[in-house]
């Protein structure tokens, strides 16, 4: 659809919005919210205004101060009194795009350059960045290049190189500027080889360079031919680790804008070369570097003096300096480490990756491919975006071909523009009243800046009188036309006390005589429904009969943007005379937002039951015509409001009826039993509709009892026994090891076993009393 006709249908569905709200009062957003605060009701909707006059029209209290504009003047609020804010957007600054590069500091790539809007919350607006490459424009090419000892044979290449170099790109440009140089590695143990004696200064076994971090050897100049002198000077150098310092000196050569000698009227390209993997943060902590790169440049005499002070750089570290400063960085790589250089590049936007052979031979088509490949891609790129504000895109890029959801273009010739629509919409409200942020392609000097206004608040808020008189006896204060009550107090005019509460006031509470009370989610105070909190969502209403958090979702967002408390299945709405096209979409009109509606053939408005994009809404009709169950049975609307006719099958096939047109939608939902009903909605060329219903509902098989019974009992048994095993192996084991100590202590015995020392044999004494001795 080309953007003209897109914008208008946009603009169509925005008058319809208002239309529907307007004429359907039953689903007046603002006043069923029941808010009683200005800046509530602002946060309603953007289409809510609100009266600051005390009394106007038949006396309305401040409940229902909040409504459309049209109908607040109506009932005769002054215009004056009326807190309105809306959404705008101006265009401060819009100088036309150049087409070649005459003057580089008059170059325009970009357009409008500045805008200034105010956003109301939950309102959106539109604007669109057009950007174009323009011809001819000036080019600061830095080669960057790993002096390891493995790169020695790239050095000699590119010291033959240095003039086709400047030529190649000449043609690209005729305004080029060459610059560079080189790197190795932290100069710290362990990187830093040590041994022998004199290896600091001299690490090849024969003559080398000592290592460095980073060494600016030549700052861009026009001067081709000292490229070729000083890349003829250098000479490599060696390391003892196998990964690289390649970020240290990536990041110096960002950052060190003045010393390298980037211009701020150039393409600033950086080009990297090396045969091996890179250092990232975190890795100096083997060499007990914990202080982190702080993206600020150091270099004293053209060298890296912190390389053993501050740790490698990280990925995003080295992607927000390179925004900052609009670099282009290409990764020239053997290709050994190019599947590595490419994750890094998907991190670090403006980044392209080449291979590079193993004696650079191919860096010139290298640079020349990768350079035009960055100008043949405008991506744009946001900085300082407050997080409550949400922007999307659309790309307009070849042949006028809208893209959705997309902020960039590629495939582009240098002098084409292409251009993206902008949608910014306030999501909330942020502390600040006031925020700027920039829109800028990758790589380019140019950008877009905006300034957002955030319009959250009344102007009458300024003028609130704390204790007033208007709030009964000073029980409140007095604001934008109503009175805020003290904490106990209720009322339009804070009239009523907690303390004089009374059961007969209940009665004002109750929707139906027989109903709970506040729909049993809110307190009676005073003749008023005070809602309950919930975590879910808002409750609200006369008898808190309201809430947003049971209405249908889709991918966790409300279907339509909003959930106004009312049913679904209005009546059929005939507005032939809204417009003469009559396009068909899907729109949230009626009394609930919930059911999508298009125009049919006759111009008669209908709701689409099965909108694919929300969940299917005639189900309440299912559910009381063919299952006599729901809301509709309960409160007897089914035959008031479900018109369609309904007929019941057995399944359902692609198309009941083949004379029906192509109107036809599969829906499905889970009851209150969790069985799932599957229904189909068709609608005929002449807007007649009918409903199939399966007659019976998929519902869930219940567990077989005998089954779960029978596992349960075997499972007790399996447990019994196996807590039998386990008694029964611990006292084998522990029978066991008090005989085997039994045996042991026996084994020590110092005793011979034949005798026992304890057993003492018996003696007996005879004694002759007439012996003489002779």
């Amino acid at each position: 659809m080309p953007p003209q006709d897109l914008r208008a249908l946009e603009a169509l569905i925005s008058l319809h919005k208002h239309v529907f709200a307007v004429i359907f009062t039953g689903s007046n957003i603002c006043t069923s919210r029941g808010v009683t605060t200005c800046r509530e009701c602002l946060f309603v909707h953007p289409s809510c205004a609100w009266c600051s006059q005390e009394v106007f029209g038949m006396g309305r209290s401040s409940l229902s101060r909040c409504d459309f504009k049209e109908n607040l003047i109506k009932e005769g609020c002054s215009e004056a009194a009326i807190e309105f804010p809306s959404s705008f957007l101006k265009i401060t600054k819009n100088d036309p795009l150049s087409d070649k590069s005459s003057n580089p500091a008059d170059v325009t790539q970009i357009r409008p350059q500045k805008l200034h809007m105010t956003l109301r919350l939950g309102d959106t607006k539109r604007f669109t960045v057009s950007v174009k490459q323009v011809e001819d424009y000036p080019v600061d090419l830095y080669y960057l290049m790993d002096l390891s000892f493995s790169m020695e044979d790239d050095l000699f290449r590119l010291q033959t190189l240095g003039d086709k170099l400047a030529e190649s790109m000449g043609k690209t440009t005729s305004n080029l500027r060459l610059g560079f140089g080189s790197f190795v590695d932290k100069t710290i143990y362990p990187y830093l080889i040590t041994y022998p004696a004199g290896a600091v200064e001299n690490p090849c076994v024969r003559e080398c360079y000592p290592q460095v971090g980073f060494k600016n050897v030549l700052s861009l100049t026009e001067k081709v031919s000292r490229f070729t002198e000083e890349v003829k000077k250098q000479q490599v150098s060696r390391n003892r680790d196998s990964p690289e310092g390649g970020f240290d000196a990536i990041m110096q050569a960002i950052v060190c804008k003045e010393k390298i000698g980037w211009r701020p009227d150039a393409s600033h390209l950086l080009v990297l070369t090396t045969d091996a993997k890179a250092h990232l943060a975190l890795d100096g902590r083997i060499a007990g570097i914990v202080k982190p790169s702080d993206g600020e440049c150091y270099l004293d005499n053209d060298i890296y003096n912190q390389s053993a002070v501050l740790d490698y750089p990280s990925l995003g570290l080295i992607a927000d300096k390179m925004s900052e400063n609009n670099i282009n960085l290409i990764f020239a790589v053997t290709s050994n480490v190019v599947p590595l250089y490419q994750e890094y590049s998907k991190v670090i936007p403006g980044t392209t990756v080449g291979t590079l052979s193993d004696d650079s031979g191919n860096v010139i088509q290298l640079i020349q491919d990768a350079y035009a490949k960055i100008r043949s891609k405008v991506e744009l790129e946001l900085l300082g975006v407050p997080d409550e504000l949400n922007l999307s895109f659309n790309a307009s890029c070849l042949n006028g071909e809208v893209i959705r959801g997309l902020k960039s273009c590629s495939g582009l010739k240098i002098g084409d523009t292409v251009s993206f629509s902008v949608d910014a919409q306030l999501r909330s409200c942020p502390k600040e009243k006031s925020r700027t942020f920039t829109i800028k392609p990758v790589g380019f000097k140019d950008l877009l800046e905006i300034t957002v206004d955030f319009a959250c608040s009344c102007n009458c808020e300024a003028k609130a009188v704390p204790n007033s008189p208007v709030c009964t006896n000073g029980n409140g204060t007095y604001e934008c036309g109503g009175c805020q009550c003290h904490q106990g107090r209720l009322g339009p005019r804070c009239e009523c006390s907690l303390d004089e509460y009374s059961l007969s006031d209940d009665a004002n509470c109750l929707p139906k005589p027989e109903s709970p009370i506040c729909s049993g989610r809110g307190d009676c105070l005073c003749g008023q429904c005070a809602c309950h909190p919930s975590e879910f969502g808002q409750i609200w209403g006369k008898y808190c009969e309201c809430d947003n958090f049971n209405c249908l979702r889709f991918k966790g967002a409300l279907c339509s943007g909003d959930c106004p408390c009312s049913l679904c299945g209005s009546p059929l709405w005939i507005l032939r005379s809204l417009t003469e096209t009559r396009p068909i979409f899907s729109e949230t009109v009626g009394v609930d937002s919930r059911c999508p509606l298009h125009w049919n053939k006759n111009g008669v408005l209908m709701r689409v039951c099965g909108s694919r994009r929300c969940y299917c809404a005639c189900r309440q009709c299912v559910e009381c015509q063919h299952f006599k169950r729901g809301q509709y049975m309960s409160d007897n609307s089914c035959n008031r409001i479900c018109k369609d006719e309904i007929k019941v099958v057995d399944e359902l096939k692609k198309k009941m009826e083949e004379k029906l047109e192509q109107n036809t939608v599969n829906c499905s939902y889970k009851d209150e039993n969790d069985c799932i009903v599957h229904f189909q909605y068709y609608e005929d060329k002449n807007g007649n509709s009918v409903l199939y219903v399966v007659k019976e509902p998929e519902c869930p098989q219940g567990p077989d009892v005998l089954v779960v019974l029978l596992s349960v009992a075997g499972a007790i048994l399996l447990l019994g026994l196996v807590g039998l095993l386990i008694w029964k192996l611990m006292v084998t084991i522990h029978d066991r090891r008090e005989f085997a100590k039994f045996e042991e202590e026996r084994a020590k015995a110092k005793w011979d076993t034949g005798n026992n020392p304890l057993y003492r044999g018996a003696t007996t004494t005879f004694t002759n009393v007439a012996y003489r001795g002779n």
